[in-house]
């Protein structure tokens, strides 16, 4: 990227130990003026957020952003579903994957591009609880490993 500076917001690391993340896609997102305040304070939570394709338009739910304190009846509710901006044509190609078994749509991250909110949404593939553990075991094997380099650096 250029000079435009980006700030992480929410991080969604559940989604990688669950599924495998196989493409990624940069959204914007409708937000109403208080909810902008609040995420550029880093108040916003993904954990629990999904995506779905409805009527030809992408809504993403259970994106928790918190009120923002100066808000008072500005504030809109915390969990209500909000629309993702994508191209018509990038939209019909996520439907017909989704079309497919087994695949869905997972935000991955939020985050301030400039002055814009961004979701990097990612088409994914749920994992079976061997997937995990073998990625457990791939950590922890590369835990150990750099934990016997700095042993041996050390001396």
């Amino acid at each position: 990227m250029s000079k435009e500076n980006v700030r992480l917001i929410a991080n969604n690391k559940k989604a990688r130990h669950d599924y495998f993340l196989e493409e990624l896609y940069e959204t914007g997102i409708c937000l109403h003026g208080t909810e902008v305040k609040s995420l550029r304070m880093g108040k916003c939570s993904i954990k629990e957020a999904f995506v779905r394709i409805e009527k030809g338009e992408v809504v993403i739910y259970g994106m928790h952003i918190s009120p923002y304190e100066k808000g008072n009846i500005f504030n809109k509710d915390p969990l209500r579903p909000k629309k993702l901006l994508m191209h018509k044509k990038e939209i019909l190609k996520l439907q017909q994957k989704i079309a497919e078994q087994g695949y869905t749509l997972v935000p991955s991250e939020v985050y301030l591009k400039g002055n814009l909110v961004k979701v990097k949404i990612a088409l994914a593939k749920g994992k079976k609880l061997y997937d995990k553990r073998q990625d457990i075991a791939k950590k922890d094997a590369r835990r150990e490993a750099e934990r016997d380099f700095k042993v041996k650096n050390l001396y």
